[in-house]
């Protein structure tokens, strides 16, 4: 099976109607397009640090949202980027405690015009890791992200707005008719949404999520594939047991290998990274020993998986690895209140001044989907919203069976971003 990678997330917003909006550009796609006169700025200034700062804050967002979404006893597939940046593009419309309860629960530290700065130069970074790709790769590398903005006809939009999403994100705002056209509004995002997932997420907005009240759909998608840096073989891959979490076991498909890569164990885990084609992005597999996988889990964070990833080291590895296919589903304005972020989703509260003079908009609900499946050439996965050097004798070697639930995680190695994060407790 062909195995991608795509996250995508989306904010839907609702205010009163307004009788005027900027004029509209003919670029093919769902609606006419509203864009600013600035050009995407494709050199930002954003420095070393504010990028290290924002990918450590993303990381601590991740960890966080993950913990707040998980539901006992399911799998789970999310991608924490995928909702930063799209929450990034609402946050630049944002105002007063508004803004501020929307940078805490998002770790969004950098000051408005240099988060958004930064998150530019990140996704021009990441667009570059296809250049590290190797000629013979099983899967191409694709890592693409995406931005749109679906806004209700008729209706106005500031320009510093429209300035922010142009000049840092690429994106302009497509212009729908949501109060008297709503489910073809709904079924022209979807589509949008499909052709930029590979038709994995062909229903992002359900049936009724969008009404005549419905001003402003934000989206991001995050589109990935690669090859494991070393495939499996799949004449080696058999069926073994999987332990899960009720101490039932479950028969699954598991590739075997023996790897070099990095791994490390700890008081009650094991852990180790699983490097892509070019060695730019990794899968982190983080396996609790038998009986504290909750305890584990309920202790992940930014610093302590940033402390795993140091204490790793060089190692042949004897990896029992289980191939496994899954979609998540995550209603995520429940997740994103328990972080703190109440007064976007309060009619009379929420403070979108930036985005509009007219009557206030707040946030009515935000859906994630997300898929993901592993073989034994590598990844692929879609989503709808989706980062060490020698001693003086060899390392000993080391056996990762992973038999049991765990917690994984696709960084970018190079600047630390934490694209998607996930854990499987049954692969069946």
């Amino acid at each position: 099976m062909l195995h991608r990678l795509t996250s995508i997330f989306l904010a839907v917003l609702l205010t009163s109607c307004s009788s005027s909006s900027p004029t509209p550009s003919n670029e093919a796609g769902p609606g006419a397009l509203v864009e600013s006169s600035e050009p995407r700025i494709t050199s930002p200034d954003a420095t070393a640090e504010e990028l290290s700062q924002l990918a450590r804050d993303n990381a601590a967002f991740a960890w966080d949202f993950y913990r707040e979404a998980a539901t006992p006893g399911e799998n789970l597939f999310l991608s924490p980027y995928s909702i930063s940046v799209a929450l990034a593009m609402t946050w630049a419309g944002a105002g007063g405690n508004t803004e501020t309860e929307m940078a805490n629960a998002m770790h969004f530290m950098l000051a408005q015009d240099r988060l958004h700065n930064a998150f530019n130069a990140l996704d021009l970074e990441l667009q570059k890791r296809a250049e590290a790709e190797s000629a013979d790769a099983p899967l191409p590398f694709r890592l693409n992200v995406t931005n749109a903005i679906f806004g209700q006809v008729g209706f106005a939009f500031l320009d510093p707005f429209l300035d922010t999403l142009a000049r840092d994100y690429g994106a302009g705002i497509r212009l729908l008719d949501f109060v008297s056209e709503t489910e073809e509004s709904r079924l022209a995002i979807n589509q949008w949404v499909s052709d930029r997932t590979e038709q994995r997420i062909e229903e992002l907005l359900a049936p009724g999520i969008l009404d005549a009240m419905t001003r402003l759909v934000l989206v991001n998608a995050i589109y990935f594939t690669a090859s494991w840096s070393e495939p499996f073989e799949e004449a080696k891959t058999r069926d073994a047991s999987f332990r899960r979490l009720d101490g039932s076991e479950v028969m699954v498909p598991t590739m075997h290998q023996g790897v070099e890569t990095v791994y490390g164990e700890g008081e009650s885990f094991q852990a180790a990274e699983l490097p892509y084609d070019g060695q730019q992005l990794a899968m982190l597999v983080l396996v609790p020993d038998e009986g504290t996988f909750a305890q584990f889990e309920q202790a992940l964070s930014a610093s302590k998986v940033d402390e795993i990833r140091t204490g790793l080291s060089d190692h042949l590895v004897d990896l029992a690895f289980p191939k496994f296919s899954f979609r998540s589903s995550i209603p995520a304005k429940a997740p994103l209140q328990a972080l703190g972020m109440v007064e976007a989703f309060d009619a009379g509260k929420a403070d979108f001044s930036g985005m509009t003079e007219t009557l206030p908009f707040y946030i009515q609900d935000v859906a994630h989907q997300a898929f993901i499946a592993v073989d034994e050439r590598g990844t692929e996965a879609a989503a709808a919203t989706a980062v060490i050097a020698g001693t003086t004798s060899a390392p000993p070697p080391a056996t990762l069976t992973v038999d049991r639930p765990f917690v994984f995680a696709i960084i970018d190695r190079t600047t630390g971003a934490t694209l998607f994060v996930g854990r499987v407790l049954d692969p069946s």
